[in-house]
């Protein structure tokens, strides 16, 4: 079993990264412990700015900082990023176009027992709203590393969400990587399942479970919510009998809200969201959360076989 979270996946990069570039800078949050960053603040202290409980300034900071060459990368937990610093976020990065990215730490609901004060469950659509701004969510730590490499060689806005605890391996290390395009991890012709994030793992089990009762799914890492992979959901919609969107969010504004709208206004097709409710979630651990909203691969399997 995996014991690499997706936060400490992007620090080892990072580390590796910066021996050679020296304009690579991590900001945090009074969070470089809960992002994993220590390792990076101890390796390379002129390339780390802790900034302390405030999110608005580790914002503008980290856009001032690109906007002086430097590749910066803010750390922050993902319920006060993005929504804390909104401003700084839509002003500072996105309408002025600034190379941060933007590293959302346990999102969704990591966090469990804390409750909904520290849930980010509409981080989605409060970033995909803005312009310019490119909003990830990758499965494993395989996918996260060749995210943040991939993203250290372009000059445009991100916003990285991740979990705390480490997720089971959807890939391995060899796997191919394209930048916003999807990955098909499964194909079939009955059913399509488009995921991102800790969803796809159990999108991936939900397809072996099906499977095993004759139904053939498809299943899609849209990991690049946006720019979203428009070829990927129009060829489910017309091969498929049905679509399936999982995710660790809201039902309004996030990837189950972008599928729908594009099947809807280019090749209509039956699309089921499952999400988090509209409503106070329950506290809990990630995985008991999920449970009981049907977010695992018997709740996807189940609606699946409804859908067909």
């Amino acid at each position: 079993m995996n014991k690499i979270p997706n936060r400490q996946a992007i620090c080892d990069v990072l580390v590796q990264k910066a021996a050679s570039d020296k304009d690579i800078v991590v900001l945090c949050s009074d969070s470089r412990g809960s992002g994993s960053m220590t390792n990076f603040a101890n390796t390379y202290p002129e390339q780390f700015v802790e900034v302390g409980i405030a999110e608005q300034n580790l914002v503008s900071i980290s856009a001032g900082l690109a906007r002086c060459g430097k590749k910066a990368f803010a750390v922050s937990p993902a319920c006060f990023l993005s929504t804390r610093s909104m401003e700084q976020i839509k002003v500072d990065v996105a309408y002025n176009n600034t190379n941060v990215t933007l590293i959302g730490i346990s999102g969704g609901v990591s966090y469990g027992a804390l409750g909904m004060t520290h849930h980010s469950t509409n981080d989605i659509a409060a970033m995909a709203s803005n312009p310019n701004m490119r909003v990830y969510l990758p499965s494993d730590r395989f996918q996260t590393e060749k995210l943040v490499q991939a993203l250290l060689k372009d000059e445009k806005p991100a916003y990285i969400r991740v979990g705390r605890n480490p997720v089971e391996d959807v890939y391995d290390e060899n796997f191919s990587f394209e930048l916003n395009r999807a990955s098909l991890i499964c194909e079939g012709n009955d059913v399509a399942i488009i995921a991102c994030g800790e969803m796809v793992a159990a999108a991936k089990n939900a397809a072996a479970l099906l499977k095993g009762k004759g139904v053939s799914a498809r299943v899609i890492d849209m990991y690049c919510v946006k720019p979203i992979d428009r070829a990927a959901v129009l060829k489910a919609a017309k091969e498929t009998k049905g679509i399936i969107t999982v995710e660790e969010h809201t039902v309004f504004g996030g990837l189950g809200s972008m599928v729908s709208q594009i099947t809807a206004a280019e090749c209509p097709a039956r699309v089921v969201n499952l999400t988090l409710p509209d409503e106070p979630v329950i506290t809990g651990k990630s995985q008991e959360v999920f449970d009981y909203y049907g977010l695992n691969a018997e709740g996807i399997a189940k609606a699946a076989m409804e859908l067909i």
